[in-house]
C-alpha cells in the first residue's frame, strides 16, 4: 500500500555534475542505515507537468520513517548526464552482522565471527592521537599518557582513543600510534617518548570559525 517515494540529491547540493550519482548513493546509504526517508528541499508543490494521480509515485515533501516491513530496504538511484549518459543502480539493505553470524554457527553452537553476545565487532586497530606545542612537549604528553593508562587496567584502547580525539586541543606538533590492543598501543607510545617517531608539525594555529561549501553546479 506504500507508494514509490521520489527524492532528489539536487535539492541538497545543486547540480553536482559527475559527482551526482555517487552523492545520491551516499544519501540513500545513510537513509537505509538510519531508517529515514529524507525530504526533498525547496519544493512548494509538485510540478504540474507530471500526472501524480497516475501510478503510485509520490514526492517526499516531508521526512518519513522507513520502517522494517519484512524485507530489506531498497532504493533506486539515477544519474542523468548532460551528454545523454544515464546511470542507474539499486541499493539493498545488507544483512545485519548478527544475522550473518547466526547463519554460520560453529559445531559448539556459538556464533562464528567477531560478533559475540550482541556486541559490535572490535576494530582491527585503534589510533591514539597526541599533540603538543613542541617536540619535547609531545614526548612528555606520551609519557604522561602511558603512565596514566598503565595504572588503570579498566581502560580499553577505544576508551582512550575516543577521549584523545574528542577532548584534547590539536596543537602544532602531532603524532599518532596505532595498535590492535592496549599493549601494542603502549609500545607505540614508547617510540614517541624515545623520539623514534618523528612528529608531524602543523604550521600555524588552528582558529575557530565557520566553513562554507559552495556547489556551483554547471554555472
Amino acid at each position: 500500500g506504500e507508494p514509490l517515494w521520489l527524492g532528489s540529491i539536487k535539492s541538497n547540493i545543486g547540480h553536482a555534475q559527475a559527482a551526482a550519482g555517487v552523492a545520491g548513493a551516499i544519501k540513500m546509504i545513510e537513509a537505509i542505515r538510519r531508517g529515514q526517508l529524507p525530504k526533498t528541499l525547496h519544493v512548494d508543490e509538485p510540478t504540474p507537468q507530471v500526472d501524480w494521480s497516475e501510478g503510485a509515485v509520490e514526492l517526499l515533501t516531508e521526512q518519513r520513517e522507513w520502517p522494517e516491513n519484512g524485507h530489506p530496504r531498497r532504493a533506486g538511484i539515477s544519474s542523468f548526464g548532460i551528454s545523454g549518459t544515464n546511470a542507474h543502480v539499486i541499493l539493498e539493505q545488507a544483512p545485519s552482522e548478527h544475522a550473518s553470524a547466526a547463519r554460520d554457527e560453529t559445531p559448539e553452537g556459538e556464533a562464528a565471527g567477531d560478533v559475540v553476545s550482541g556486541e559490535e565487532a572490535p576494530l582491527p586497530v585503534t589510533p591514539w592521537v597526541l599533540s603538543g606545542r613542541s617536540a619535547k612537549a609531545l614526548r612528555a604528553q606520551a609519557e604522561r599518557l602511558k603512565a596514566f593508562v598503565s595504572e588503570r587496567d579498566e581502560l580499553t584502547g577505544i576508551d582512550v582513543a575516543y577521549s584523545l580525539a574528542t577532548t584534547r586541543v590539536p596543537l602544532e606538533h602531532r603524532a599518532a600510534v596505532v595498535g590492535a590492543d592496549r599493549e601494542e598501543l603502549l609500545r607505540g607510545l614508547d617510540t614517541v617518548i624515545s623520539g623514534e617517531t618523528r612528529p608531524n608539525v602543523v604550521e600555524g594555529t588552528a582558529r575557530d570559525g565557520k566553513i562554507a561549501f559552495l556547489f556551483s553546479g554547471q554555472g
